[in-house]
C-alpha cells in the first residue's frame, strides 16, 4: 500500500472515530474496496477503545483511543468479539435501546439476573414503535454491553446470557 493510501486512510478513520463519538455508538465497522487485491476493513469500537486497520493482502492492525487517529504500533491479537459468543443475544433491528418500560422504572434485567425463555430483556425504539426483546433462552445475564439510549445496529450484540 503506497503512503499516500495509508495517510487517506488514516483521515478516514479519524472520521469514523469522529462519527461514533458524535452519535454515541459504540461500535463501527466498514469495509471499502478500491480494487480487485485492494481492501481496508475498519471497525472502531468505543468498548475496547480499539481501532482494527487491515489492508488486503496483509493484515496490520493499529490500536488507539477511539477518538484519536490510529497510530503505527505492532500487530495485536484481535480482540474478543462480544458477538461471537455462544450466549450473545443480538440485536434484531436498528434502533435506540431503552433498559427500562419508563424513566425512572426499574430496569428489565441486571447482571447476574435470572431470566426465562421470552422474559424482556429490553426494549429497542424503531420508528416510533416500541419492540420488547425477549430472552431467546433462560439463564443468567453475565454481560449487558449496550448502555440506556445507545443507538444499535441490526445484529449488534446486546448482553451475554449463560
Amino acid at each position: 500500500m503506497s503512503n499516500k493510501s495509508h495517510e487517506s486512510d488514516v483521515a478516514f478513520i479519524k472520521a469514523l472515530a469522529e462519527l461514533l463519538n458524535e452519535n454515541d455508538l459504540t461500535e463501527l465497522s466498514v469495509k471499502r474496496e478500491y480494487g480487485e487485491d485492494d481492501t481496508l476493513q475498519v471497525r472502531v469500537s468505543r468498548k475496547g477503545e480499539a481501532v482494527t486497520y487491515a489492508a488486503a493482502p496483509a493484515p496490520v492492525t493499529h490500536t488507539a483511543p477511539a477518538a484519536a487517529a490510529a497510530t503505527a504500533a505492532a500487530p495485536v491479537a484481535p480482540a474478543e468479539d462480544p458477538a461471537s459468543h455462544p450466549g450473545a443475544v443480538t440485536s434484531p433491528m436498528v434502533g435506540t435501546v431503552y433498559m427500562q418500560a419508563e424513566p425512572g422504572a426499574p430496569a428489565f434485567v441486571s447482571v447476574g439476573a435470572q431470566v426465562a425463555e421470552g422474559d424482556t430483556l429490553l426494549i429497542i425504539e424503531a420508528m416510533k414503535t416500541m419492540n420488547h426483546i425477549p430472552a431467546p433462552r433462560a439463564g443468567t445475564v453475565k454481560r449487558i454491553l449496550i448502555e440506556d439510549g445507545a443507538a444499535v445496529e441490526y445484529g449488534a450484540p446486546l448482553m451475554i446470557i449463560e
